[in-house]
């Protein structure tokens, strides 16, 4: 069996950045599901969708279309457009939540995250990555952190990217997102029942590493060298 550990949590956690350090580490291969929903969400909000009330036929069939390409030097390509800054502005991750309710869309992408699971592992990070999509991880870990402190780090992140993103409003849109990803009825954003719980609001980057990878430790996932 291909390990897997999946990292869940809500936006602004830390997840992408420990996953994508924990792959590297252990030359493994990375799934940001996070950023599947994202590219949905981009796409449905150019094609003018109601994603409050979508057509969700014509949703399942636009996933079915888009040429998805994450690169190794880092770029997520659309239809072979460099979108990697795009899918990051808090508009698109609103409408990633929006998409992320739809029971066709889930069922969608569903395929393609399994078949990220290759040799000769995964690292995997979202939101139901534990309790649905790979309820067999090695390691499952949930990573929290407060609302505040994760508007911060989101708040940071944009403006080094050079986008003109406001502290409160980005507060505003994580609590509304929160509240939709925790309690939408499809794949509600919880811990699973076997994950490792870690709040990172008092935490560095290297000290959240160093936890997980203490855990991996425990269950003989860390390759040797």
């Amino acid at each position: 069996m291909i390990p897997v550990i999946a990292i869940d949590g809500p936006s602004g956690s830390g997840k992408g950045t420990i996953a994508t350090r924990l792959a590297a580490a252990f030359g493994w291969h990375l799934l940001d599901s996070g950023a599947l929903y994202r590219i949905v969400g981009l796409a449905a909000l150019r094609l003018g969708f109601d994603l409050e009330s979508p057509d969700e036929e014509r949703l399942a069939a636009l996933v079915g279309r888009l040429r998805i390409e994450f690169t190794l030097n880092g770029f997520v390509l659309l239809d072979g457009d460099d979108i990697t800054q795009t899918i990051r502005l808090p508009e698109v991750a609103d409408a990633a939540s929006l998409v992320a309710r739809i029971d066709v869309v889930r069922k969608a992408l569903l395929t393609l995250q399994h078949g990220a699971r290759v040799d000769p592992g995964l690292v995997a990070d979202g939101r139901d990555m534990g309790t649905v999509v790979f309820t067999d991880a090695a390691l499952k870990v949930f990573l929290d952190a407060s609302v505040e402190e994760r508007a911060t780090r989101r708040y940071a992140q944009l403006k080094e990217q050079g986008a003109d993103v406001s502290l409160p409003d980005l507060f505003s849109s994580l609590r509304e997102r929160d509240e939709r990803d925790r309690n939408r009825s499809v794949s509600p954003l919880v811990p699973a029942p076997d994950a490792v719980l870690i709040d990172s609001t008092a935490m560095s980057i290297d000290q959240v590493f160093e936890r997980v990878l203490e855990e991996a430790r425990k269950r003989n996932l860390v390759p040797s060298q």
